[in-house]
């Protein structure tokens, strides 16, 4: 898996975790000076439920109001030896762009292509080849590039004047939580495994203070900052705290945490991108060298995610001068046996 290249099956493996560079970082802006502009219709998201780097794409694209501007495919969350797949499909294909495996659009672009097969990707619709599979860029240019196709009411998710906190914000955040539970799930010693995990909790500590006055993580409306701790936190319960080891306390043990990550998740368009079914089989099926039997766990419980959580009392407003997003589309209705 490479740093910027989202979730790849390609780099489990014996060999310390590294996350490298994208590979593929173009960018599809309102000028399109990479020669890919915005166009409604022109590109598609191919994203997994259970990836926490596709995860920030699905909850941008619905606090923005893309559905129709940008279409979604959903692979399953099972790979096999191509990586992401469209087995969920009727025929096994994607609809729109034809193709079994996302490598095909990977191939398509360049044949022989270095690291991995990875989501989230963008898809250019007519020529079926990759645009970006630059994660890190990609939901910062929806915010920003993408205005033009922006629902009526959407919010500002990185506004211009507090971009520089929220930069250092994420950076810690990507450093320590993001892709620390990564380095401490896949390391191949002790002493790395500890100074991993150790920053994974010295973090979240840091934020809990953080967040126990204040309702987002910067200003008073939710920002990309927040979108990049979410995806971590509603996997953490599920998965990191035992399949990755990252156990020294679970996010329902912390009071401040736990309430914010479920205002979060009952905010529309994070929770309804959430699918805790497609999160727990890729993690514990997919990850052989970490659960060789394959086995996913029952629990834990996932009720307590819809329960009372208060954060409202400490004011902000979830979207600013904007609204919430409308309905999920029916076609992308999380299946009930992946919600709570």
């Amino acid at each position: 898996m490479g740093e910027g290249e989202g979730e790849s099956n390609a780099a489990y493996g014996k060999k310390e975790f590294k996350r490298s560079k994208s590979h593929f970082a173009d960018r599809v802006t309102a000028d399109g000076r990479d020669g890919w502009p915005v166009e409604a219709g022109r590109y598609r998201l191919v994203a997994s439920r259970a990836c926490p780097w596709a995860g920030r794409a699905l909850v941008s694209r619905r606090l923005l109001g893309l559905e129709d501007a940008l279409s979604l495919a959903v692979t399953d969350p099972i790979q096999d030896d191509r990586s992401w797949r469209f087995t969920l499909d009727p025929g096994g294909r994607d609809p729109v762009l034809g193709i079994r495996y996302l490598a095909e659009a990977y191939d398509a672009r360049e044949a022989d292509h270095p690291g991995g097969v990875s989501v989230p990707a963008l898809v250019d619709v007519p020529s079926g080849r990759l645009v970006t599979n630059d994660y890190q860029q990609l939901t910062l240019d929806f915010a920003t590039e993408w205005t033009a196709l922006h629902r009526a009411g959407a919010p500002d998710l990185y506004p211009e004047k507090l971009r520089d906190e929220i930069d250092q914000v994420m950076a810690d955040v990507y450093e320590d939580v993001n892709n620390g539970v990564y380095r401490a799930g896949f390391a191949n010693g002790q002493e790395k495994y500890e100074k991993a995990a150790a920053g994974v909790f010295r973090r979240l500590e840091l934020l809990s203070r953080r967040l126990a006055e204040q309702r987002y993580l910067v200003g008073d409306t939710i920002t990309e900052a927040d979108i990049r701790l979410f995806t971590t936190l509603v996997r953490f319960d599920p998965v990191y705290h035992g399949h990755f080891k990252c156990n020294r306390f679970k996010l329902a043990e912390d009071r401040v945490l736990w309430a914010y990550a479920r205002d979060l998740y009952q905010t529309p368009g994070f929770g309804d991108t959430v699918d805790f079914d497609h999160i727990k089989r890729h993690y514990y099926q997919v990850h052989s060298g970490i659960n060789p039997t394959g086995i996913v766990p029952l629990g834990p419980d996932l009720s307590g995610w819809l329960t009372p959580h208060h954060r409202e009392e400490l004011g902000g407003r979830p979207f600013g001068d904007g609204t919430p997003p409308g309905p999920v589309p029916a076609a992308e209705e999380v299946a009930a046996r992946g919600r709570p």
